[in-house]
């Protein structure tokens, strides 16, 4: 779990330029979703917690309001954060799947240099290769 939060912290404060333009993008189709998520699931038990009238106009109503914005960027910011960890992982994966080429070259075990794979002689120290 701490590296998970770790990966997370990484993500949120040192992103790059691809993360952030998919940030963007993608939080702008999710904002509707986890606002309407805060505000149908979220505010009712926040409401339910603070005292009885202090939901409204004043300082504690500001509170709340601020507190929901705060939940919703979390929120938001959690999802993207998954897409992109499920992105950099389906990448990694496709590179460990593409085989290494076969070399073309060899070491001369007499003078250290490079010759061809297919090669019975060195050019340079002309000696024998098994």
């Amino acid at each position: 779990m701490k590296k998970f939060l770790d990966e997370f912290k990484a993500f949120a404060f040192k992103g790059n330029v691809l993360e952030l333009a998919v940030a963007v993008i993608l939080g702008a189709a999710f904002g509707k979703v986890v606002t309407a998520v805060v505000e149908i699931f979220l505010n009712p038990i926040l409401e339910a917690l603070t005292p009885a009238g202090a939901a409204g106009p004043g300082f504690w109503g500001a509170l709340l309001k601020f507190l929901f914005v705060v939940i919703e960027f979390l929120i938001t910011a959690l999802v993207l954060f998954l897409i992109i960890k499920a992105f950099n992982k389906a990448k990694d994966l496709k590179k460990k799947e593409e085989a290494p080429a076969d070399p073309t070259t060899k070491k001369c075990p007499f003078c250290q240099s490079e010759i061809d794979i297919k090669a019975t002689r060195c050019p340079h120290c002309t000696s024998e290769l098994k």
